[in-house]
């Protein structure tokens, strides 16, 4: 399971970092051609980047699909709870296990509907023709208009990603049941700096409290000692 979640988090880190790699490299690619430099210019307008507009915005659809799962799987999707935070134990355990099934049956069946129109828009033919069975009528399928890929390709992304955020449901729903705990994400905790400790809602709220009065104090004594100066 630990290198699932790791491919999970290195596939999703590949495709946020070829995209801004890619975007950086077009960008900077138009603006440098535009200048009048011999050679250096001729050599960048021999170069074409028309692809990689396409090519982002396929990475950016996959990164967002596999995402979805990572934030399942982390607790880092928003959900409104505080009508469930209310409720008894045992009532507030059956409605996020309800909600959990749903959101798992929900995926399932775009993973079904995803595959099944994938398969028939091209994979079906190019699985047959891979294999050496006989094609017949079956289509090709369209493909992409600058890399001139197979779209059932870039469509993959829904049936694969929501296959995965389908079990990343079930294994949050399953981890519930057994300890009562769901995935949470704290927003201010950065990985790779070490935490030396906890600190408590009433430690902060304390720590605040104590800043303003020795700044009240501050301005008070301030204002004083303008005062006994005049």
């Amino acid at each position: 399971m630990k290198f699932l979640n790791h491919l999970e988090e290195w596939f999703i880190t590949f495709l946020m970092g070829g995209a801004t790699l890619v975007i950086f490299v077009a960008v900077a690619h138009r603006y440098i051609a535009g200048w009048p430099i011999p050679v250096l210019q001729d050599w960048l307008l021999t170069l074409n980047f028309g692809w990689a507009q396409e090519l982002c915005i396929i990475m950016f659809v996959w990164m967002a699909k596999f995402g979805a799962a990572y934030g399942v799987r982390t607790g880092i999707h928003v959900g409104v709870d505080v009508l469930i935070n209310q409720m008894e134990r045992s009532t507030r355990g059956k409605f996020i296990v309800f909600g959990l099934f749903a959101g798992a049956l929900f995926t399932s069946i775009v993973a079904v509907l995803g595959g099944s129109f994938v398969w028939d828009n091209g994979m079906h033919y190019a699985v047959f023709h891979a294999i050496g069975l006989d094609t017949g009528t079956l289509p090709e399928g369209p493909t992409t208009p600058d890399l001139e890929w197979p779209t059932w390709i870039v469509y993959s992304a829904v049936p694969l990603g929501s296959s995965l955020m389908c079990f990343r449901f079930l294994q949050v729903m399953v981890s519930f049941i057994r300890s009562g705990e769901l995935p949470h994400h704290d927003h201010g905790h950065v990985d790779g700096v070490e935490e030396t400790g906890q600190v408590s809602t009433e430690e902060k709220r304390l720590e605040v409290r104590a800043v303003l009065q020795g700044d009240a104090q501050q301005d008070e004594k301030s204002t004083k000692s303008k005062e006994d100066a005049r």
